[in-house]
């Protein structure tokens, strides 16, 4: 069935139907809507399943139905009744307006409507003009009801690469203690929604300029004013560099675990203490339980976290491969390509690491190509066919040994 005849059957029995949504603000910034939500007016939930009786009830607290694969909601007032995400009244009514809808929101990009069948555009509060300016604004003070639109504003921030007005900034910053009530999970989706946008910094600066980062990613919120040595590092503290190395691996690899383990490569430096830097001996290391310390706290993936905890120790070695001896250089490649990230996702952090505030990446990293073609070259099968041993600590030691020649030779 069609949305125009769902729409007039709906419109028969006295109601409507709009278009509400992110799919009407993809349209208007030219992206791909792939999911559009519908919202009813004007009639009530018993003879919307007399005219639809295939409609599928999904909503527990307000109603949604699944029609025709449609979602397709109907027109709500929200009232908070106590801290927290889900603590809320639900009014539903045939006499709420969709304005009065609309007004429930969170910002207004996603405050607007189009009524199906005549295509009248509802816009109260100026959610066109904000697209045109690439701007993030509440719709109301009613923003301060979920706590969960901190972490979403700021999404929205690096998916569209837009700035967030003032007082939105204000908004968010008067949630910061409700921010303890939301789940892990919850704030672990947009951090991954933020991951897959091609500027991930703009989601952590916006909830720096807020004053939230330390919340719920403190090993972050750590890295700001952490010092670095000015002639490897004129892009400033650790945090910009973080930013700026987190946002060159969007040009590299679509993959979140890699791109996770970018944002972690430094969280070590966090911890340096103010007399040592804007040296940081060792935080290759100390970065290792302080991808844990967000990993475990956010139920971030273990697969995320193993490969964090692998970029956060090696990205030193990584980096100086070319420098190393032969015996350490058959040393990293063991451990890395052992490992979740690889041979592949270490060069891309590497690559990041170097790049920062540079328009090009280095061409000089060749440890995954190396290592990729000593891996295949010397096995344990050409070992033992060449000195005919059959013990395993012999053979590993003896496949290191031929590992290190097969390097001098590469030279």
């Amino acid at each position: 069935m069609e949305t125009e005849e769902i729409a007039e059957k709906i419109q028969k029995a006295g109601g409507k139907l709009y278009r509400v949504g992110g799919a009407l603000r993809d349209r208007l910034l030219g992206l791909p809507v792939h999911d559009e939500d519908f919202c009813v007016t004007g009639i009530t939930t018993q003879e919307f399943e007399s005219i639809f009786p295939q409609a599928i009830l999904r909503g527990k607290s307000f109603a949604v139905y699944d029609l025709e694969g449609k979602e397709i909601a109907f027109a709500r007032k929200e009232k908070k009744t106590g801290q927290g995400h889900k603590e809320f009244g639900i009014e539903t009514s045939p006499h709420i307006s969709i304005e009065e809808d609309l007004a429930r929101r969170d910002i207004t990009i996603n405050a607007m409507a189009e009524e199906v069948l005549t295509k009248q555009w509802i816009d109260p509060f100026g959610g066109k003009k904000d697209l045109q300016d690439k701007k993030i604004r509440a719709v109301s003070k009613a923003f301060r009801e979920d706590p969960l639109r901190v972490y979403r504003v700021a999404r929205f921030a690096a998916m569209l690469e837009f700035t967030v007005e003032k007082e939105t900034i204000q908004l968010m910053k008067s949630l910061k203690q409700e921010l303890y009530t939301l789940s892990a999970e919850r704030v672990f989706h947009e951090l991954e929604k933020a991951l897959k946008t091609s500027k991930p910094s703009l989601f952590f600066r916006v909830l720096q300029e807020a004053n939230v980062l330390e919340v719920h990613f403190k090993e972050i919120y750590d890295l700001i004013g952490s010092l670095q040595p000015k002639e490897y590092h004129p892009e400033g503290d650790s945090f910009e560099h973080t930013m700026q190395v987190v946002d060159k691996s969007t040009l590299l690899t679509n993959d979140l675990k890699v791109r996770f383990s970018c944002l972690v490569h430094d969280l070590g430096k966090g911890v340096t203490p103010k007399e040592m830097q804007p040296h940081h001996y060792g935080h290759d290391e100390k970065g290792v339980a302080l991808v844990g310390n967000l990993g475990k706290r956010l139920k971030i993936p273990k697969l995320w976290i193993k490969c964090g905890k692998v970029a956060a120790k090696e990205h030193m070695k990584g980096g100086i491969f070319s420098k190393m001896t032969p015996a350490k250089q058959v040393d990293f490649i063991t451990r890395v390509a052992k490992s979740p990230l690889g041979l592949e996702g270490m060069k891309i952090v590497v690559m990041c690491d170097k790049a920062r505030n540079t328009a090009s990446f280095p061409t000089d990293i060749v440890f995954d190509s190396l290592g990729k073609e000593m891996l295949q070259t010397v096995t344990g099968k050409t070992v033992q066919e060449k000195y005919g041993e059959e013990q395993g600590e012999k053979i590993a030691e003896l496949l290191r040994m031929d590992r290190i020649s097969w390097l001098k030779q590469k030279k």
